[in-house]
């Protein structure tokens, strides 16, 4: 009991729980991970966890959540890092960064896009505002693109932005599931994708 009471006195046990389930999934798999192991993996009451999650569901939506959440980061910050770039190599280093972080994080990707919370589980409220916020800011980044002539105004913004996210995530599940094993060439596969996608001015 005063192991649990530390915990929750003098750490966040709410992210202690998401940063442990994720290593838990990344190490032996989704079907691994329990409320239980996850309480005894912790250190805490086998209660403690169902404070902040109902069920494990919900906790696997607060990982793909906190995933979009990290990832938008990342993006948002992108134009600021390198404000002197044409739009074009600008689009690259924002398809270069979505592509590292399905790579470096591919359990919460897994989670993000996945079957298991989308089709067999039940997202969250929160976790679908989050989802469609993210792909939000991607259509509002693509209209600013088109307004830069890196991408045909005729066509929709969201058709656009529909048609490159549709071509990251298919490259980033090549990657993840095994297909292209070969990480050395993550990134020149990125980059050829990038001059596919962009208009030629």
């Amino acid at each position: 009991m005063s192991k649990e009471k530390k915990t929750y006195h003098h750490g966040d046990l709410r992210q202690s729980l998401l940063d442990s389930a994720t290593s838990i999934i990344r190490g032996n798999g989704l079907e691994a991970l329990s409320m239980r192991k996850l309480a005894d993996h912790v250190g805490v009451s086998r209660m403690a966890p169902y404070h902040h999650f109902k069920d494990k569901n919900e906790l696997l939506c607060a990982i793909a959540e906190q995933g979009f959440l990290l990832q938008d980061k990342a993006v948002r910050s992108l134009p600021e890092q390198f404000p002197s770039l044409p739009p074009d190599a600008l689009f690259e280093h924002y398809v270069l960064t979505y592509i590292r972080f399905a790579n470096e994080h591919p359990e919460t990707y897994d989670l993000m896009f996945g079957r298991e919370i989308w089709k067999a589980g039940k997202p969250t409220e929160s976790l679908k505002q989050v989802s469609k916020n993210s792909f939000r800011i991607w259509v509002e980044w693509i209209e600013r693109l088109q307004q830069q002539n890196l991408f045909d105004d005729k066509e929709p913004a969201l058709r656009i932005a529909q048609a490159t996210w549709a071509s990251l995530h298919g490259l980033c599940r090549l990657f993840n599931d095994g297909i292209y094993v070969n990480k050395q060439d993550l990134e020149a596969i990125a980059k050829t994708t990038v001059s596919l996608l962009v208009k030629r001015i």
